[in-house]
C-alpha cells in the first residue's frame, strides 16, 4: 500500500509558533502555478485533497498532511504570483524563510518546477534559504507532459548541469496527467522519513 493513500490533512498554520509537533517533515515548495497541489494530488490519488486553483497564489498557509507515524507532508504557500500585497508577499517570505533554515524535523525539500519554465530567480532564492541546511533537494520538473521526449532530455540534462555543484539535489521529471516520475517521487520521499 502506498505511503501516500494514507494521506490526510491535519492543520493549517500561519505563525511558526503555531507548528506541531512532529517526528519527520517532507516540505513541497514551488511557484504558483508550478503544479504543486496537483502533483500531492496525484501522489494521494485524491482529486481534491491538497486545493487546486485557477487562481496562482492560493495556498497562503503552510498546510500539515499526514501520512501517519508522526509524519508529514508540508504543503508551503506558492510563491512568485504578483497579485499578492506586499505586507502578505512579506509574511510569506519571512515565514518561509524561517521554516526552511530552522525546522528540524524538516529531512527534505520537494520543490517542484514548471520544466518548461525551470530555475527562475525566486527558484534559486529558495535553494539559496534551503541548501545551508545540508539536507536533501529533490527538484520535481512538472508538467513534462507538455514538452517532447528531447525537450524533457535536454530539460533534465540542463538543470541536473545546472545543480552540478549540490550534490545533496536530485532531479526528475513529473506529470500529473500522465502519472509519470509518481513511483520515484514517492521513494525520494520514503527514503527521507526513514532518515533518522
Amino acid at each position: 500500500m502506498s505511503l501516500f493513500s494514507r494521506l490526510q490533512f491535519y492543520t493549517t498554520v500561519n505563525h511558526m509558533r503555531d507548528l506541531p509537533e512532529t517526528r519527520a517533515e517532507i516540505a513541497f515548495a514551488g511557484r504558483s502555478n508550478a503544479g504543486k497541489s496537483s502533483a500531492i494530488n496525484t501522489l494521494a490519488n485524491h482529486t481534491r485533497l491538497a486545493y487546486v486553483s485557477k487562481t496562482p497564489g492560493r495556498t497562503q498557509h503552510i498546510n500539515y498532511f499526514s501520512f501517519g507515524d508522526e509524519a508529514y507532508l508540508v504543503d508551503l504557500p506558492g510563491y512568485g504570483y504578483a497579485q499578492v500585497p506586499a505586507a502578505v508577499r512579506a509574511h510569506w517570505e519571512k515565514l518561509l524563510g524561517q521554516y526552511l533554515a530552522t525546522r528540524a524535523q524538516l529531512k527534505g525539500l520537494v520543490l517542484l518546477m514548471d520544466s518548461r519554465h525551470p530555475l527562475k530567480e525566486l527558484d534559486w532564492q529558495m535553494l539559496e534559504w534551503f541548501l545551508p541546511t545540508g539536507k536533501p533537494v529533490h527538484v520535481v520538473l512538472t508538467k513534462a507532459d507538455k514538452l517532447t521526449r528531447q525537450q524533457q532530455a535536454l530539460t533534465l540534462n540542463a538543470v541536473k548541469k545546472a545543480l552540478a555543484d549540490h550534490p545533496n539535489c536530485t532531479v526528475q521529471l513529473f506529470s500529473s496527467l500522465k502519472k509519470t516520475g509518481v513511483e520515484a517521487l514517492e521513494q525520494a520521499i520514503v527514503d527521507w522519513i526513514k532518515m533518522d
